[in-house]
């Protein structure tokens, strides 16, 4: 058994040494363009389906469950008035054109937060504007101590997490976080 072992680790071995020499046996695939001809950025062929937009909110969940459980933190329960909350600024980020902590309307984390029925502490908000996944954008979140805090903060109980997603493909993700 150990044998049979030995042999497969080293045929995956050698089976990954000859990809690696041998780029040119790799499938040539053209660039994706846009509307205007123009290639699109990297990661821009990332699309969410409707199969995906059901699992992203578990997947998101398990994970900085996970995270936080390593460290000995409590567990996050999605809320459903901070995810209100994080769509409707998904959406008006897009709208504007840009990331940012405020509304349109002028309106805070807090404020939406509000809007949406939530009544517990809010302890942060993140944001992205990109053409990443969710687990992608959570490890960008996990890897800057300011919105790492936000998912780590041994306070918090709740999680709304939501996103928008253009016709580019550009994916404008939100997470809350309160207590």
């Amino acid at each position: 058994m150990t044998k049979f072992r030995m042999v497969a680790a080293l045929s995956v071995l050698g089976l990954a040494a000859c990809q690696s020499y041998a780029p040119h046996l790799a499938p040539q695939l053209p660039p994706q363009t846009g509307a205007e001809e123009q290639p699109l950025p990297a990661g821009a062929g990332y699309r969410i389906d409707e199969r995906e937009a059901a699992e992203i909110p578990v997947r998101v969940l398990q994970q900085v469950n996970l995270l936080r459980s390593n460290i000995g933190l409590s567990p996050l329960t999605l809320n459903p008035q901070l995810t209100a909350a994080a769509l409707m600024h998904s959406r008006d980020m897009s709208a504007q054109n840009r990331a940012w902590h405020w509304g349109s309307d002028g309106s805070s984390p807090l404020d939406r937060a509000r809007r949406q029925g939530y009544y517990g502490k809010l302890l942060g908000e993140n944001i992205s504007e990109s053409y990443e996944t969710d687990l992608q954008t959570l490890s960008a979140w996990m890897s800057t101590r300011e919105t790492r805090d936000v998912i780590m903060d041994s306070s918090a109980r709740d999680l709304g997490f939501a996103w928008y997603q253009e016709p580019s493909g550009k994916v404008w993700w939100t997470l809350l976080s309160g207590g």
